[in-house]
């Protein structure tokens, strides 16, 4: 399954694609025997498990096999093309977004670093989540360095802490794409710093860099969530990401330095994941950062990160 999120008022219903269509679980709850015992949220319906998610596929497959029951969703607005639902992302309130860094060999060769010997990570903030067709707004402190990094992600589908890498993946709900949009004006004082040894200089430089990534709208997320039943190796999917049609970035999940299994078993060391919660798992070569010369965002472009398996997720830039 693929699920959405669409605009709705002040708050996002949750809905599935069928086809070419998009159905509003929500709306669509209001005319189908059973469904308005399903949560209104994509995140809450990962939290009831195996439950919400059973629910989910029978409303589909009635749906699908009811031509009277399509055409009342249509005529009530629960059932609506592609192109006439505006989304957001397919999960817009995580309670974590934890983003692993450095975890391509390919982005490791051309910075020039040794391939590290354990994972790195850091958390980006709910503030800076959009969806699809949102634009990335340019910060008007830091406009000039704003860098692209198109990157693959599993959501959480159920909770774990402490969990055996043999087990992690039994705890995927699924995958979207993100791009982990950073100000790099903040990066170069952390190199600083750290060649200083001066341990305050260090610890401000550490929080520039995380700041220089939660910009608002400094993590567009989507356009769907696809179920892991539909992805048999998420360590073989391919990505690119491309700046009004030229391509700027080929990923391939084979090349990452550490699989997602061992990530999610790595970090749930020190996190207890919830439903929902969303890990980037690194971005490979071609960012702007790493490019000579270096290539950053400007007004007027549009960023997009494709995958067959999930679609794409396109965003305008804008000057703030």
């Amino acid at each position: 399954m693929k699920f959405v999120t669409l605009q709705a008022l002040n708050k996002g219903h949750a809905g599935i694609i069928l086809g070419e269509h998009v159905l509003d679980l929500v709306l669509a709850a209001r005319i189908i025997p059973g469904a308005r015992l399903l949560p209104s949220s994509v995140r809450a319906i990962l939290e009831t498990e195996v439950e919400g998610l059973t629910l989910v596929r029978r409303i589909a497959e009635t749906v699908e096999s009811e031509r009277a029951l399509w055409d009342q969703l249509l005529e009530l607005g629960a059932l609506m093309g592609r192109g006439q639902a505006k989304l957001t992302a397919p999960i817009p309130d995580p309670k974590l977004i934890l983003s692993v860094g450095t975890n391509y060999r390919s982005h490791q060769a051309e910075m020039g670093g040794k391939v590290p010997s354990a994972p790195v990570a850091f958390i980006k903030c709910n503030g800076s989540i959009i969806g699809t067709g949102d634009a990335i707004v340019l910060p008007p402190s830091n406009p000039q360095m704003v860098d692209f990094e198109g990157e693959f992600c599993v959501v959480i589908g159920k909770p774990c802490e402490r969990v055996a890498e043999r087990d992690a993946m039994r705890h995927v709900a699924g995958y979207t794409l993100a791009n982990d949009v950073s100000a790099r004006d903040w990066v170069p004082h952390m190199r600083t710093a750290a060649i200083a040894s001066d341990i305050t200089a260090f610890n401000q430089a550490s929080l520039y860099n995380i700041i220089g990534k939660n910009f608002p709208t400094f993590c567009p997320l989507g356009p769907v969530l696809v179920t892991s039943d539909e992805i048999a190796d998420p360590q073989a999917v391919t990505f690119k990401t491309d700046i009004d049609g030229n391509v700027m970035q080929l990923g391939d999940t084979g090349d990452m330095i550490f699989p997602i299994a061992f990530i999610i078993s790595e970090f749930s060391r020190f996190f207890r994941f919830a439903p929902g919660d969303v890990i980037t798992t690194g971005s490979p070569a071609g960012a702007g950062m790493g490019r000579k010369p270096p290539r950053f965002l400007r007004p007027g472009e549009r960023v997009t990160i494709t995958s067959d398996k999930i679609g794409g997720l396109e965003n305008p830039v804008v000057a703030g």
